[in-house]
């Protein structure tokens, strides 16, 4: 993977949520912790907007902290999102959140 955005930053998020397993999900400010810049949630953002493999980069497994999915998922929509969510097993709150008490992945959760 070639280096991308400031200081490889692009390339360590993809790194990361290239970890998140099917039917789990992480949120924005999750990924940043656990790639050493905490309080950059936005810059993920800008990062999975940009996924230069998709289908490869699980970007869809990335959430909101509240368990919210993106309004503008780059690939199709919060509906594909909701798609693919559901099609791995992750379930959902009456209001459409991820149960996260359910599904988040726990790195870097302690």
């Amino acid at each position: 993977m070639t280096e991308s955005g400031q200081d490889g930053f692009f390339d360590r998020v993809y790194e990361m949520v290239a970890q998140v397993p099917a039917g789990m999900v992480a949120t924005y400010g999750q990924i940043t912790k656990l790639v050493g810049e905490p309080r950059k949630a936005r810059y993920v953002g800008f990062a999975l907007h940009v996924n230069p493999q998709p289908g490869i980069i699980p970007c869809h497994r990335i959430v909101f902290a509240d368990g919210r999915l993106c309004e503008g998922f780059a690939f199709g929509g919060p509906e594909a999102q909701h798609e693919m969510l559901a099609g791995e097993g992750v379930s959902f709150l009456p209001d459409g959140r991820v149960d996260l008490a359910r599904h988040r992945w726990p790195a870097g959760m302690e």
